[in-house]
């Protein structure tokens, strides 16, 4: 009986090998494609987080004005909106009395074909 004495691999040896980086490569594909949709929706909901924020403390601001008589009285001290910006919406309530009020923003964005998401931020502003 003779010896082969080639070196190498089979045929059928390369196509399992093809099937299964094929597969792999797939997965990776499939991971991609949702951690890129996650990503987005981050995106929007910091988005929305900031603006959140950020009407929280114009109203703090708006509140006790530099220079002003009485604390709360300022016409940017009111309850507002909906403005879009952004890619958002938001709308915010402030109550009108008392000397410590409650002021509500509620910002909603889009979730693609979930609908929409909403985030509410709220604090009390002292009227002193």
């Amino acid at each position: 009986m003779k010896q082969r004495t080639e070196s190498g691999f089979t045929i059928l040896e390369v196509m399992i090998a093809v099937v299964i980086l094929g597969i792999g490569i797939i997965a990776l594909v499939g991971t991609s494609v949702f951690v890129t949709r996650q990503i987005g929706k981050s995106r929007l909901m910091t988005i929305a987080n900031e603006v959140a924020t950020r009407r929280l403390e114009q109203l703090k601001l708006a509140a006790v004005p530099v220079g002003a008589a009485a604390a709360c009285t300022s016409g940017n001290f009111a309850s507002g909106g909906p403005v879009s910006s952004r890619g958002v919406t938001e709308s915010w309530n402030v109550d009108n009395a008392g000397t410590l009020r409650t002021a509500t923003v509620t910002v909603t964005y889009p979730r693609g074909a979930y609908g929409t998401g909403t985030i509410t931020l709220q604090t009390e502003i002292g009227c002193y």
